[in-house]
């Protein structure tokens, strides 16, 4: 086989490289929005096949196909923007159909974002994110800050998926459930209004905490928390080994109809607070050292011996305080009854108001709050975000 000849440069050749190699190079700039723009094309016309075929299997025929199967016609199609990970796509073309039934996969229906970018933002707002930031880093990322309403419909996505978690089956019995109501904020415009997140946190045979339920209530009462609890047992949860909770009336006269066999521990936190009320700042230490002092008490007849010693002492020289103690006294060493690992577990709501720490240390971030299925849809992804730690129950 003859071996070619290597092409001899001539001064033609010379001229050409020498000519492109002296071409002025883009600016880097000018490059990537030459890419983003090649790509924003290229996805512009999968996306709009896409829909073309979408609606080809929906009516059952191809353009100009006459066939039996037909399920209705077309009828042209409209122009949206969509935001896509390559950035704002404007006067995407969607195919519809004579009756207006025909909805595309492709991105939900109102949407503005694809699925996976919404849910980006979504992660965001669950993360702690304010709304300005996210707006943004959308505007930065997409050329595109999310709307006023497509915040709300983001808020609406995570209410469905909330609405399907609280009414999901619960398994049977629970070891320990805490009852506790949480205080959050929701804006009306200037004005912010209370509301009250009422919390079922409960732990199971193996020491893993779940929260079992959320309700939003405008003010904590009898009524909202049999709601809670009828609810729980609606779905399952029938055999509760311990109950938890503070003193609110409305909480114990609930658990009192609907859990009345079920032993209940008094939080003596919110107990402590109660008592040290009525006492003088200057003395407040003191006391609340011997309040502490009575529920570390290896057992209970001593616990019991401190609580009367401390009762005689102040009788007379605090009554309202002792008068605070006494209340629900039956329940301030319920504790004593399960195994000494669990007792700084089941002494308190601790649990729910650890929980909810780290919830504010997010939420506080966020200004999206206008009603109350955004603030409950919002608050359980965020503790769904939050590794809820195992106890020990041994």
């Amino acid at each position: 086989m003859p071996v070619p000849k290597n092409k001899p440069i001539t001064a033609e050749n010379a001229l050409s490289s020498s000519e492109a190699s002296s071409l002025p190079l883009p600016e880097q700039q000018e490059f990537h929005q030459h890419l983003r723009a090649l790509a924003q094309g290229a996805v512009r016309t999968v996306l709009e096949l896409v829909m073309r075929e979408e609606l080809d299997a929906f009516i059952g025929a191809a353009w100009g196909e006459s066939s039996p199967k037909r399920k209705g016609y077309r009828n042209g199609t409209y122009t949206r923007d969509l935001a896509t990970a390559t950035g704002q796509l404007e006067d995407l073309k969607v195919p519809r159909d004579r009756e207006g039934q025909f909805h595309s996969q492709v991105f939900e229906r109102y949407s503005r974002y694809e699925p996976h970018l919404a849910e980006g933002l979504t992660h965001m707002f669950v993360a702690g994110t304010s709304t300005h930031k996210v707006g943004e880093v959308a505007q930065t990322l997409l050329g595109v800050a999310p709307s006023a309403s497509t915040i709300s419909r983001l808020n609406q996505s995570l209410s469905h998926q909330f609405d399907t978690w609280r009414e999901r089956r619960l398994q049977e019995q629970w070891r320990v459930l805490y009852l506790d109501g949480v205080h959050f904020s929701i804006r009306h415009g200037d004005k912010a209004d209370a509301t009250i997140i009422l919390t079922a946190l409960a732990v199971d045979q193996e020491g893993n905490k779940e929260v079992l339920a959320l309700q939003a209530c405008a003010e904590e009462s009898k009524e909202g928390w049999l709601g809670l609890l009828q609810d729980l047992r609606r779905r399952g949860a029938t055999q509760i080994d311990l109950i938890v909770t503070d003193g609110h009336e409305g909480v114990l006269s609930a658990v009192g109809d609907l859990f009345a066999a079920t032993p209940r521990q008094r939080c003596l936190v919110h107990k402590q607070r109660n008592v040290l009320a009525a006492i003088p700042r200057r003395e407040r230490g003191d006391v609340q050292a011997e309040l502490c002092g009575i529920w570390a008490q290896p057992t209970q007849p001593e616990a019991l011996t401190q609580l009367a010693a401390f009762k005689a002492k102040y009788a007379h020289r605090y009554p309202e305080a002792v008068r605070s103690l006494a209340e629900d006294e039956e329940h301030l060493l319920t504790f004593y009854a399960f195994p000494q690992i669990m007792h700084r577990h089941i002494q308190t709501t601790n649990a729910i108001e650890s929980l909810f720490s780290n919830v504010r240390q997010r939420t506080d971030q966020i200004d999206v709050f206008t009603t109350e299925t955004s603030c409950l849809a919002i608050v359980w992804a965020t503790i769904q975000d939050i590794r809820l730690h195992k106890i020990s129950l041994a």
